[in-house]
């Protein structure tokens, strides 16, 4: 390291520090997958129970569960999705019953990194003869082919076709939606199978990692390559899963070189050039070049130079336009990629970055990284270290429970429409019974404990409700469910058991309870929660960001600072005061055919927690005949409406 000029070293330790400062540092970088992992369970987990493609698993793959993104690059999500109904094989000894197979095709007529997929018989590992749709294709040696377009009548009509991906048009505030429709392969393809043997200089990845990543297998995506004869028919060959293993199991300064090159990529060539690189080229760019370099090279000291490694190769992929895939080389992410005045821009926009020895980041406005380079040398401000760090988790931590949420709605959307109770019930212990046998499988017990509990709260209230309309008193089945259920917020599910009390006529059981969350509930801390609809509001509360940061159990913490809001269905009428019933019944249902994906809430009677809180406080103090008691209730409501940005959902999703 005495080699390395003070320039270079004090460069390269002040961009470290300000990555830092932004929160590209190891305790976010952990933080962001595991909570990124846990909402890619849960998903999963939602799938399953409603029986949609019971064996399909959803994975988060890209910037944001890699932990290589800022609040500045607002990176998209990015999840795949596998079709469970279909499998790829490679060899007919591979051949499974009971699922469309298909044969993956690997010869002179497809593009490198793509195949063809042959679909087989179902009763024998034996060809298909029969054409039975559109999506299935018969060419000119006979083999019936599987038509990649099938991923389009797989997705949501919300969705649209870009590439391998149905992406959600973004929202103002929100993080667009990347779907990736996939089908699995258990076998490590074979244009794949050279990178297993070869080694780099650097000695990495290890053969451990290698062999671990084989065992992964790979998965087929629909899009075929550029300008092929085939495009319609061919599947590109993803190792997106094997990319994501490796993206873990890199240090803190590769992964704030990638960010510096997402960084450049975003204020320097897209600005110029939209969509002539990716940041995948970018991270295919810095794998080649850790593959070939000591490990010991990637440090603090170096970052500076590490970079400049990096945009030299990229520098050279993009004059040969060739920039082969990591793991299947001869696949070149940059064929047919720019025009000549494109890549000269591309080649001059690099060059000039090189030749400025890191001063061209100054420019770099993104979460300002160039005022935040100049602040460590000159010390113009005084900035909090965690600052964006806390903020980061915030929105971390909203999205979990964002996300739980808006599983939790889709739940009740197929089960809002269920007319007898019995059936409802019978759908309901379905589900729980499916997610216990889930948790002992020893999937995400987190994400179970999280899905159960909103099904726990809504059996035991469906069983309130028919109890309350046989009027037999609340059975001990019932209160049971609803106490198991208790800690899903601080408040919501609190909320919902004073209702029932109220609407059975306890009054001081429902009392008590009100009294218990109102003095529990801290103003400064609490964050709502909804997915009711879509909306941004002002950033969150600087103490709920801190006490994020701050957790390492970012679950547990979810059940102490924030407040869903509280939904009764038409089954639950019986559980909430007439005011509220009547929100039942709000649409004559002529307007079904144009609701929004976001309005399952129209049948329902939804209010968020807090001032739901008061409105009950207020109904059991006149019960109770406490005036002055209701008096403060009813003015607490007056200025939680006023002042509580109670309705506004702040989480990005």
């Amino acid at each position: 390291m005495s080699e390395i000029p003070d320039y270079t070293r004090n460069v390269s330790l002040s961009l470290s520090k300000v990555l830092d400062e932004i929160g590209v540092n190891e305790r976010m970088v952990i933080k962001t997958r595991r909570l990124q992992l846990m909402n890619e369970s849960l998903c999963t987990l939602a799938h399953k129970l409603k029986d949609e493609d019971e064996d399909g698993n959803m994975y988060t793959l890209g910037s944001r569960v890699e932990g290589t993104t800022t609040l500045g690059l607002n990176s998209d999500t990015d999840l795949l999705f596998t079709l469970a109904a279909y499998t790829v094989i490679q060899d007919l000894s591979e051949w499974e019953p009971g699922k469309i197979n298909l044969l993956m095709i690997q010869d002179d007529t497809v593009s490198p990194g793509y195949c063809l997929l042959q679909i087989l018989r179902q009763d024998a590992p034996l060809p298909e003869d029969n054409v039975y749709d559109q999506y299935w294709y018969r060419d000119r040696i006979g083999r019936v082919l599987l038509k990649n377009a099938i991923v389009n009548s797989r997705a949501g009509a919300e969705f649209v076709r870009h590439g391998p991906a149905q992406s959600m048009d973004e929202m103002p505030g929100f993080y667009g939606n990347d779907l990736v429709l996939a089908i699995l392969c258990q076998q490590w393809p074979l244009q794949a199978r050279q990178w297993i043997a070869q080694q780099g200089e650097g000695q990495w990845p290890t053969y451990d990692m290698k062999q671990y990543c084989k065992d992964m297998g790979c998965f087929v995506v629909g899009v075929g390559g550029k300008d092929s004869e085939n495009e319609e028919l061919e599947w590109r060959i993803s190792t997106s899963l094997a990319e994501r293993y490796l993206m873990f199991n890199l240090n803190i300064t590769q992964i704030r070189c990638y960010v510096l090159m997402k960084m450049i990529l975003k204020s320097f060539i897209n600005t110029q050039c939209p969509d002539s690189i990716s940041s995948y080229m970018c991270k295919t760019v810095m794998l080649h070049c850790i593959s070939s370099t000591e490990n010991h090279a990637w440090n603090e000291n170096t970052l500076l130079i590490c970079l400049n490694y990096c945009l030299t190769i990229l520098y050279n992929c993009v004059l040969n336009e060739n920039c082969p895939h990591f793991i299947i080389p001869e696949n070149n992410l940059m064929a047919r990629r720019f025009t000549p005045v494109t890549k000269q821009v591309i080649l001059g926009t690099i060059s000039y970055i090189l030749s400025s020895k890191g001063s061209a980041l100054l420019e770099i406005e993104c979460d300002q990284l160039g005022f935040r380079i100049q602040n460590t040398f000159l010390r113009l401000v005084e900035i909090v270290p965690e600052d964006m760090s806390c903020e980061i988790s915030g929105n971390l931590v909203g999205d979990i429970g964002l996300f739980v949420n808006e599983l939790h709605l889709d739940f009740l959307k197929h089960t809002n429409n269920i007319s007898h109770i019995r059936v409802l019930l019978q759908t309901l212990y379905k589900y729980l019974m499916k997610l216990t046998h889930y948790m002992n499988q020893g999937q995400n017990k987190l994400a179970c404990s999280a899905l159960a509990k909103f099904l726990s709260m809504h059996l035991g209230s469906a069983l309130a409700s028919m109890n309350i309309h046989s009027q037999v008193g609340l059975c001990r089945e019932s209160t049971v469910l609803m106490s198991l259920c208790l800690n899903v917020d601080l408040i919501s599910s609190k909320v919902k058991l004073a209702s029932i009390f109220y609407c059975t006529g306890e009054i001081e059981r429902a009392e008590l309870i009100l009294k218990n969350i109102e003095e529990s509930y801290d103003h400064n801390v609490v964050e709502p929660i909804c997915q009711c609809y879509d909306f941004k509001h002002k950033k969150s509360k600087r103490a709920f960001d801190k006490l994020c940061y701050e957790a390492d159990d970012e679950y547990t913490l979810l059940q102490s600072i924030t407040a869903s809001c509280v939904k009764f269905l038409r089954y639950e009428i019986n559980c909430c005061p007439h005011e509220l019933q009547h929100e039942m019944f709000r649409s004559p249902q002529q307007d079904l055919p144009y609701r929004g994906k976001n309005d399952e809430w129209m049948d329902m009677a939804v209010v968020d927690s807090l001032p739901y809180l008061y409105f009950l406080q207020y109904k059991t103090y006149s019960h109770l005949r406490r005036h002055r008691d209701k008096q403060a209730a009813l003015s607490n409501l007056a200025k939680c409406i006023i002042e509580e940005p109670f309705s506004d959902t702040k989480i990005q999703h």
